[in-house]
């Protein structure tokens, strides 16, 4: 299996990197990622990485992938079944056909990462471990990010400070909530919250959920972990990045801010800040620029 490079993956304690593109005429990128184990835990579960183009090709051809894991506790082995995901996500996104339509590519390298973390967790013993983790994972090129996930961890877009949660959490609690069986206060109040719905390992298949959305010069789109958003509340989230231009501060901001509130879960947040995109439409399955 083709590994990613070190510096495109983090999932050690203070983890972290920043990156910038700069181009005047096509899709330009600020990111900052940070991971940390928190203040009660003594290791870090969480994996996190990233893609980015090496050329103007490739800007067009495949865009950025950033992608956010986090094993399972109380499964066996979390963090490795979180780092085996991230890295078959960022494996397949490099070795992609460029122009291959994001939906269907992010649904394919998820559903590959589950093959891995179901394979590895049966290859740990003679009876198998039951290793588990979450993905959110995030394609932008063009004007246009993909969104793929299993599990609760998020992404969310912030937009002049207003924050907006694109992904919808796997958990036994929404579900009930979706089917009207509790109320958002109960959910909100229930000890069984965080148990999950759906993850990546346990099982040969998974379904996997897309969502697609526009972005727009100013834009921010923040990947995280439910040790993050589960402790800073949604408004001080969009305070935090709409107040702090240089994405490393506000991610570093981020990541402190969690730590005084709670701190009782690792940490990892991945913030991307759209500087400029390339308008494009779509003719026959192929794009084409807007002027």
């Amino acid at each position: 299996m083709l590994h990613p490079r070190r510096e495109d993956l983090a999932y050690s304690s203070g983890g972290a990197a920043a990156a910038r593109q700069t181009s005047s005429t096509m899709l330009d990128i600020e990111f900052a990622q940070v991971t940390d184990p928190g203040r009660s835990r003594d290791h870090n579960e969480d994996c996190i990485g990233f893609v980015s183009p090496d050329t103007d090709a490739r800007v067009r051809s495949h865009g950025w992938l950033f992608a956010v894991a986090d094993g399972v506790g109380g499964h066996e082995k979390g963090e490795v079944a979180s780092r085996e995901a991230i890295e078959t996500v960022l494996s397949g996104f490099r070795k992609a056909p460029g122009g291959e339509p994001h939906a269907g590519l992010l649904t394919r390298l998820v559903q590959a990462a589950n093959i891995r973390v179901y394979e590895t967790g049966r290859a740990a013993s003679a009876g198998g471990s039951n290793m588990a983790t979450t993905i959110v994972t995030c394609a932008v090129r063009f004007d246009r990010a993909v969104i793929a996930h299993v599990g609760d961890s998020r992404c969310y877009l912030i937009r002049h400070g207003h924050i907006k949660q694109l992904t919808r959490d796997h958990t036994v609690v929404n579900d009930q909530v979706r089917l009207g069986l509790l109320t958002a206060k109960e959910a909100a109040e229930n000890k069984n919250r965080h148990l999950l719905s759906r993850s990546v390992g346990p099982d040969l298949f998974v379904s996997v959920d897309i969502a697609d959305t526009q972005v727009l010069p100013g834009d921010s789109l923040l990947l995280c972990t439910d040790g993050f958003y589960g402790s800073v509340p949604e408004a001080q989230i969009g305070n935090i990045v709409n107040n702090n231009e240089d994405a490393k501060l506000a991610a570093a901001k981020l990541l402190q801010l969690a730590n005084e509130l709670d701190g009782g879960d690792n940490i990892s947040v991945q913030l991307v800040r759209i500087r400029n995109v390339e308008r494009m439409g779509m003719y026959r399955g192929r794009p084409y620029k807007l002027r």
